[in-house]
């Protein structure tokens, strides 16, 4: 595990398996119907509970399906985070993807500050099943990070929870990069 401060916030890298995270949120890489069946989505249902989706499904029928950038939250089940923050990144090859994801991070960091959380981990967004590349994904999540620190409120930890060891490494030096200016 790897510590950074940057403004007020201390920001971890961790590999690992995001379900297993204490934090007052935990954030989901989700699709714009909120539909958990595959990868870490799948995952947070399977741990945390059917809840996690009859939540999910509920959000959809009110509000119909979300926008790239939007992050809305549920209950976390029976994961140890008390919350999920869902949110939609980019599919690789819509364009701009960098942007995309910085605004899904960004709004997903607003809520939790919003919401009165210390904690938030958030996984490579984008990486799994959208296919975009963990350089770009790092680039736009660590800026996101960076730029929230000047304002981060009640937030004060933000983790990186990384899957695999070619993306722990991605995003370590792109932290090196963009965190040793803080």
């Amino acid at each position: 595990m790897e510590r950074f401060r940057c403004g007020g916030l201390e920001i971890l890298f961790m590999k690992g398996d995001i379900t297993e995270v204490e934090a007052d949120a935990i954030v989901n890489a989700a699709n714009k119907y909120l539909q958990h069946g595959g990868g870490v989505a799948g995952a947070i249902v399977r741990r945390g509970g059917q809840v996690i989706q009859e939540e999910s499904d509920r959000i959809i029928r009110e509000r119909g399906p979300l926008e790239v950038g939007d992050a809305v939250k549920t209950t976390a089940g029976r994961l140890r985070a008390k919350w999920v923050i869902h949110t939609v990144g980019p599919i690789k090859g819509e364009g701009d993807e960098e942007s995309k994801i910085y605004r899904a991070v960004r709004n997903s960091l607003l809520l939790a500050k919003s919401e009165g959380l210390e904690s938030i981990a958030f996984p490579a967004i984008s990486t799994g099943v959208y296919r975009v590349e963990p350089e770009v994904s790092a680039r736009g999540m660590i800026r996101a990070v960076k730029d929230f620190s000047r304002d981060p409120g009640s937030v004060k930890r933000v983790i990186f929870v990384l899957y695999t060891d070619d993306i722990y490494r991605v995003f370590l030096e792109e932290a090196s990069r963009q965190l040793s200016q803080c």
